[in-house]
């Protein structure tokens, strides 16, 4: 035995397969010793479990669980009722022999032996006519072997008197002196013997069929668990081989792309090469024949006089002439890179095999604007989503205006929500679009109108080099903030919902592909407001020092234009005084 005290038990599978009694330790396998019950409603016997404890907890060696364990012998306390079970099993399988006769009986002979339980010992049954039919046994209560009594439980250790009553409240039986000793309060709580006796047993057959009633739903969960062991064996065996022939097929059709893209490549090369070839032989015979005009033109200048050289020099330019204005080829006629555009030729052979849709990528994994692919975005469960993406166009400029990029999503959007809500379905994301397209559209306004009021701002200060109110500076600044801070809120919390959604868009992905574009459009769409209102707190904040210099000149100089007005004045009633003397 004490070699298996400390073997590792097996799985739960194990357990199932071996005939596990009642009575028998898993540990060593024979009749508990002082059974020992854990936290977890395990038992083992005291000897098995010595020695397991540490810092106060004893884990149980079948499941696992953790148990408080208190005191110095650092064991668990004994299971009384397995201990009386246990020792109910020994007394039964003890060799039972007569009192009277000293006749050993079998096991078979077990029905006919009988007990006295006012002599406590066993009688057989000869014994039993013969001996206790006399008028002085007349008293005693003899009953079959298997209905004997204990003194033990029949009186009371303190007062060595009978039971007759149960406490429902102590859960204890009571002799007569202890239920005198008892207060009136606690006496009501009292009943005899054989009511308690009653009323426990329908209470155990109530927990019994609770037990059952669970015992029933384990072994139906421990049948689902094996066929969902069985179905996720066979489905990764089936994912495995679609795996395995769609890396089979795409080897196939990349292997025979490769060879159509190597022979381009060589036709290609085979082609520059000729063209190239051809040029250069050209260029050779070219150069031969100039450099024995060059040596002739050198020669006829040291050897000709002037009248010779007036009478065949000009026959000489001229051909000289000639050859130079003849098409020479001077410059390759194509270029030298060979292009086979590969990685598009292999992405179109694989996708048709891969059936990847084109979507488009609003949010990357850092949260901005960029080409990806959420194929691996986890689902509670270990799920996978399914939303393929690629690569989306670019930002736009730093202008206000928006562009048709801007326009397309945020049109696409509008219409292919109005078409989601004129089904008249409700779902969780028709709910979620009629708020997001109340939401939206109070910030786009906000935001057209702080647009307005920048580009206002930007033309009286670029054409009219003017400002009427300097104040409208700060409040614009205020405001883009704001919006900022809204439109940041409004994004998080649309974007918080994507876990919900792709849990539908996982049960339904073919239903629900146009609720995930305008969800994409959504998120776009804010992305764009948000940069438009940042490009819109940029631009205020670099014509901010423009405008507070213009302010800060004309008011110094408004004084300065007030002051002419009144020389005008005096020398108009000048010129009036000297009318008058003229006249």
């Amino acid at each position: 035995m004490a070699g298996g005290i400390f073997s590792p038990l097996g799985s739960c599978s194990e357990l199932e397969k071996a005939n596990c009694h009642p009575l028998v330790c898993l540990l060593c396998h024979e009749p508990y010793q002082q059974p020992c019950l854990l936290d977890c409603y395990h038992n083992f016997c005291a000897s098995c479990l010595r020695g397991r404890a540490s810092d106060g907890r004893l884990r149980c060696p079948l499941c696992g669980h953790p148990s408080v364990v208190r005191g110095g012998t650092g064991l668990p306390p004994v299971d009384r009722l397995l201990q009386f079970l246990v020792d109910s099993s020994a007394d039964s399988e003890e060799d039972v022999q007569c009192a009277n006769c000293d006749r050993c009986c079998t096991k078979a002979e077990l029905d006919t032996m009988y007990f006295c339980n006012t002599c406590g010992q066993p009688l057989c049954a000869p014994c039993r006519e013969e001996t206790h039919r006399a008028r002085m046994f007349a008293r005693h209560e003899i009953v079959s072997l298997s209905k004997r009594t204990k003194d033990i439980h029949k009186k009371c250790p303190l007062h060595e008197e009978p039971y007759i009553m149960f406490s429902t409240e102590k859960k204890s039986m009571l002799c007569i002196n202890c239920f005198r000793d008892m207060q009136g309060e606690s006496r009501a709580h009292c009943i005899d013997i054989e009511t308690a006796y009653m009323q426990g047993c329908q209470r155990l057959d109530q927990a019994v069929m609770a037990v059952k009633e669970l015992q029933t739903s384990t072994r139906e969960a421990i049948v689902l668990l094996k066929a969902m062991i069985e179905e996720v064996r066979n489905s990764a065996s089936e994912e495995e081989a679609a795996i395995n022939s769609l890396f089979s097929r795409m080897q196939e059709q990349l292997s025979e792309r490769k060879k159509t893209l190597l022979k381009a490549v060589q036709s290609q090369h085979e082609e520059k090469e000729k063209a190239f070839k051809e040029q250069l032989a050209h260029l050779a015979c070219l150069l031969p024949t100039l450099q024995v005009h060059l040596v002739t033109c050198s020669a006829f200048l040291s050897s000709a006089n002037k009248a010779e050289f007036l009478d065949l020099g000009y026959q000489l330019m001229e051909r000289l002439q000639r050859i130079v204005k003849l098409p020479h080829r001077l410059r390759p006629a194509q270029t030298s890179k060979i292009n086979s555009e590969y990685r598009a030729e292999f992405a179109r052979c694989l996708e048709p095999l891969l059936m990847l849709s084109p979507r488009r990528s609003v949010v990357g994994s850092a949260g901005g604007i960029g080409p990806g692919i959420t194929g691996t975005n986890m689902l509670p469960g270990g799920q996978c989503s399914k939303t393929l993406m690629v690569p989306s166009c670019p930002p736009t400029s730093d202008k206000m205006s928006t562009g048709p990029m801007v326009k397309k999503p945020t049109m696409h959007r509008y219409i292919s929500t109005k078409v989601l809500l004129a089904e008249g379905r409700e779902t969780p994301f028709a709910e979620h679009c009629r708020n997001y397209e109340n939401t939206y559209r109070m910030l786009q306004m906000e935001i057209q109108g702080l647009k307005d009021q920048v580009q206002e701002l930007h033309r009286d200060l670029t054409k009219h080099h003017s400002l009427i109110k300097s104040e409208i500076m700060s409040e614009i600044l205020q405001k883009s903030l704001q919006m900022d801070v809204q439109i940041a809120a409004h994004y998080s919390a649309v974007e918080m919902m994507r876990s919900v959604f792709e849990e539908v868009w996982e049960e339904t992905y073919q239903r629900v592909a146009n609720e995930q574009e305008i969800y994409e459009a959504q998120l776009h769409d804010l992305l764009q407001l948000r940069q438009e209102n940042s490009c819109l707190s940029t631009i205020t904040k670099q014509i901010a020092p423009y405008v507070r210099s213009i302010a800060k000149v004309k008011e110094r100089l408004e004084p300065r234009l007030q002051e002419p007005q009144e020389p005008k004045e005096e020398q108009a009633q000048m010129l009036l005084k000297i009318c008058d003397d003229n006249e």
